[in-house]
Order: structure tokens, then C-alpha cells, then sequence
């Protein structure tokens, strides 16, 4: 069974939007998302093909955008103890956002944000029937689910004690990318799941940048402007060898995706 503290357990689309976010999402990636009903507190489910969960769809009220939330992509790291954790993010510098609260039939979570400010939530989730583990991540190619975990941090020493510190993820050898920095991998109980880097001075604010596997990165851009998005990164290749492209969905929160050529 994978070591539940530091996993990634659910990734979650904020949207004004959940209907255009479905419409688009399902032709790019391959999902059938499920939009939320009254009956679900109008939260709803990202459902792969291979018939798992790789995440939610949380729809933005209006009280929400007045309050600042935008449209945009957020993980869910898995905690032994979210009282805990809160209290020892705060300790390290980070903030909560959102207090530890109970989720029926889903654990319980509370949305934190990270030294520089980078929003991300934690979460001890309650077991299905006869156990289970989180199908949203997979670091072997496998459309549909998450494989990398990119953040671009405000000060990248900073956030690799961060993280290190709270979830006890081990560093592989990072990769010299010369002007821009260290590429400094991360790993969770064995399995490299992303890396950490210094925000490129272009990028207006650290982020975590969730990276989903498609088929094909040449097919998946074409898909992406045929349905409303646009791309702002890449084609470019990465170490695998794989190709990655990011984009701006059409309620305009920015996507990551992986794949072959």
C-alpha cells in the first residue's frame, strides 16, 4: 500500500463553468466529467476511461471570485493528520486557508498555502469499502490520470525545505538548466512524482503546475484550439524522452499536459 503521507490523492478544477469545462475536458483529455448536482453540494467528479477518479470539479460562485478565486488547477496532498500538518504549516512559514473541515464520504481536508504563498490542499481520506487507494496519479504513462508535479517556486531553496520538511519527500539528483537554475526532482515513497524550480521571471506568480497524461501531444494541441483553449508553452520536449504542452482552458484556468510526440 502506498505511504498515504505525501502521496497526491485528488486533483481539482476550480470554474465558473463546469458545463464549458466538461465539454472541453472530455475532448482534450478523454474524461467524463461529471458536473455537480444539488444532491453533491453542486461539487462534481473528474471519472478516467480505465473507469478511476482523478479528481473534482468545484464550481466558482460569484461570492467566490469577489473573494479572489480565480479559475485554475489544485492538488491534493495526502496527510496522516490534517490538524496536524495545518499547524505545522503554519510553523513553517505557510498559511491556512481554509479550515480543516470534514467531507462526508471523503476524508478530511483543509487548504493551505506554502511559504510564497502557492494555495494547495491536504487531506486524510476516509477508505472505500474493503480500502482502495487514489487512482489520480500515475508516474508510468496512463491517459487520463496525473503524471508530474511541476512547482514553480518564489524561492526554490525556500520551498525545497518547505515541502521536504512537511511531507518528507527525498530529492533525487536535480538538473542543471544553466541561466534558470536547478530542475530539483521530487520523490514520494520511492517513485519520482515532479520536481521543483525557480519561477521564470515571465510566469507572474509561483504555482504548481499539474502535468495529465495524453496519448499524443501533437494530437492533444490540435484539440485543444479545435475546443476553445489556447496553448501558451511548448510543444517542447523533456527528459523520458516525452513532449509537453501548456494551455489556458476556455474559463481560462491554465492546464499541463504529457505525452508522446
Amino acid at each position: 500500500m502506498t505511504k498515504l503521507q505525501g502521496s497526491w490523492v485528488w486533483y481539482e478544477l476550480m470554474t465558473p463553468d463546469p458545463a464549458g469545462a466538461k465539454a472541453f475536458y472530455d475532448a482534450v483529455i478523454g474524461w467524463a466529467m461529471q458536473p455537480g448536482t444539488p444532491e453533491t453540494g453542486d461539487y462534481g467528479f473528474i471519472a478516467n476511461a480505465d473507469g478511476g477518479m482523478t479528481g473534482g470539479l468545484l464550481k466558482l460562485s460569484q461570492d467566490m471570485t469577489d473573494h479572489g478565486a480565480r479559475p485554475c488547477w489544485l492538488g491534493y496532498i495526502g496527510v496522516d493528520d490534517v490538524d496536524a500538518s495545518v499547524a505545522a504549516i503554519e510553523a513553517a512559514g505557510g498559511k491556512s486557508l481554509m479550515p480543516a473541515r470534514d467531507v462526508p464520504m471523503a476524508g478530511r481536508i483543509a487548504m493551505v498555502a506554502d511559504a510564497d504563498g502557492v494555495p494547495f490542499y491536504i487531506m486524510t481520506p476516509t477508505p472505500p469499502p474493503g480500502g482502495g487507494e487514489s487512482t489520480c496519479f500515475s508516474a508510468m504513462p496512463h491517459p487520463g490520470r496525473c503524471g508530474w508535479n511541476e512547482l514553480l517556486a518564489g524561492s526554490f531553496d525556500g520551498a525545497v525545505s518547505f515541502y521536504t520538511g512537511q511531507f518528507g519527500w527525498t530529492l533525487p539528483d536535480a538538473m542543471d538548466m544553466g541561466p534558470m537554475g536547478k530542475y530539483q526532482f521530487i520523490a514520494h515513497d520511492g517513485t519520482t512524482v515532479g520536481a521543483i524550480m525557480a519561477k521564470p521571471d515571465a510566469v507572474p506568480a509561483p504555482l504548481w503546475c499539474h502535468y495529465f497524461w495524453v496519448e499524443s501531444i501533437a494530437a492533444a494541441k490540435e484539440r485543444v484550439t479545435a475546443n476553445g483553449g489556447h496553448i501558451v508553452n511548448g510543444p517542447h520536449e523533456v527528459p523520458g524522452p516525452l513532449w509537453i504542452i501548456q494551455g489556458v482552458d476556455p474559463q481560462g484556468a491554465l492546464f499541463s499536459l504529457v505525452g508522446n510526440p
